[in-house]
């Protein structure tokens, strides 16, 4: 299995969105991008940590690439608003890609330069970063909306 790291605003719809994809196999919701070691989701909503909210992403490449992982990521937020996503404000909301080796990196820079070329009528403000380390969120918050029948 492989990894993906993705920060697209609050981490429970783009969880849910990657657990409906094809092809993956497992979907965390977790913290990364910051300075803090082990934060709470208070600490991460407060701005103290630096941390943005994501979802680690286990996918069969076999059935979806990273490619077409990054196509469910443009798809599902807006990457022009900084530090925003809808009513969400703080740059825990920020997009961004965490990538775990060069090729991940080249990939995600080429989609990116393809997306604000095609797709986007203002510039994408996605941040393109290399992942250092992945801390779970709460287990209240794994698998949020389908414990409220959302999905």
């Amino acid at each position: 299995m492989s990894i993906a790291i993705f920060a697209a605003g609050c981490f429970w719809g783009i969880e849910k969105k990657f657990d409906l994809t094809k092809g993956v196999t497992k979907v965390e919701v977790g913290y990364t991008g910051g300075e803090t070691k082990n934060p709470t989701y208070e600490q991460v909503c407060y701005e103290e940590t630096g941390h943005a909210e994501v979802v680690r992403v286990n996918f069969d490449e076999n059935i979806i690439t990273y490619k077409e992982l990054l196509n469910v990521f443009w798809s599902c937020h807006n990457p022009t608003t900084l530090n925003r996503q809808g009513p969400d404000i703080g740059k825990q909301y920020r997009s961004a890609i965490f990538y775990l080796d060069n090729k991940q990196k080249l990939e995600a820079e080429e989609s990116k330069k393809a997306m604000n070329e095609s797709m986007f009528d203002n510039n994408i403000v996605t941040e393109i970063t290399k992942f250092n380390e992945f801390y779970l969120a709460e287990e209240y918050h794994q698998k949020y909306l389908k414990k409220l029948g959302k999905y």
